[in-house]
């Protein structure tokens, strides 16, 4: 009788410690797919289909020959098992043949969002980010020339450029600073990774956070296909009200009486 109450007693306790366990586990993973977001490799889907559809196999990390990629475990900040990358310690090095996208079995890497109009792989249509430079801890802002972003970028000239600004502080100097060309950028953190300075003062940040939004009520004057859409915004506006003006005629009794 006494075995048999002890034997209970010890299922009820193992029953204790796996809940436990997976309540710790999913508290975790809850917490870690609360993060910021992160870089992912080339092809990625947007961030909350990635999820999703990233299945944690690893394929993608174990074809990287510059094990640039790694997965994600508790400690990191991303949702655990799915791959990324840090720039400032491995860099993407923009295979031009795209393993990691390749290889990739749920297209949560979709090589077709790397394919030119012949269906061939062109990495630098990639876009795991975009480069954002912060003026006051960039040494170039100081007037140090500086280029080590610029001469490391594989679409060197293109991604980032460089540009003359007088130094105001000596008067005589210019400075020679990097400009980053959104539009260009692969977010492959080679630029991040080559910054001299102890903490990079140019970061690779996810797209949807790197980049603004204007709103569709700004103009640009001097572009006429942007005129023409707010001429077409102004006069479809128009007719709505010119619409609501009549039905509000029409169901006014005093109105239509007087």
């Amino acid at each position: 009788m006494v075995n048999r109450r002890k034997a209970i007693e010890n299922i009820f306790k193992g029953i204790g410690i796996l809940g436990t366990g997976g309540l710790i586990w999913g508290t975790a993973a809850k917490a870690a797919s609360d993060l910021h977001p992160v870089l992912r490799p080339p092809g990625a889907i947007p961030e909350h289909d990635f999820k999703k559809a990233c299945i944690k196999c690893g394929k993608c990390v174990e074809v990287c020959p510059y094990d640039t990629l790694k997965l994600a475990n508790v400690d990191d900040d991303s949702f655990i098992g799915t791959p990324y990358f840090e720039p400032r310690k491995t860099p993407c090095y923009l295979c031009t043949d795209a393993p990691c996208t390749t290889e990739c079995p749920t297209n949560a890497l979709d090589i077709t969002k790397l394919q030119d109009e012949q269906e061939k792989i062109d990495i630098n249509k990639s876009k795991m980010g975009l480069a954002v430079v912060h003026k006051e801890s960039c040494i170039a802002f100081w007037g140090i020339q500086c280029v080590a972003c610029y001469r490391s970028c594989p679409l060197i000239s293109e991604a980032i450029t460089l540009e003359y600004e007088k130094n105001e502080v000596t008067k005589k100097h210019a400075n020679l600073i990097p400009v980053i060309h959104s539009d260009i950028c692969t977010g492959c953190g080679i630029c991040e990774h080559a910054c001299v300075v102890e903490k990079a003062a140019i970061k690779i940040l996810p797209v949807e956070l790197a980049e603004g939004e204007v709103g569709d009520h700004y103009i640009k004057s001097w572009d006429k296909n942007d005129e023409n859409r707010m001429q077409e915004k102004n006069a479809s506006h128009s007719n709505d009200k010119d619409v609501e003006s009549s039905l509000d005629y029409l169901n006014d009794e005093n109105e239509l009486f007087d």
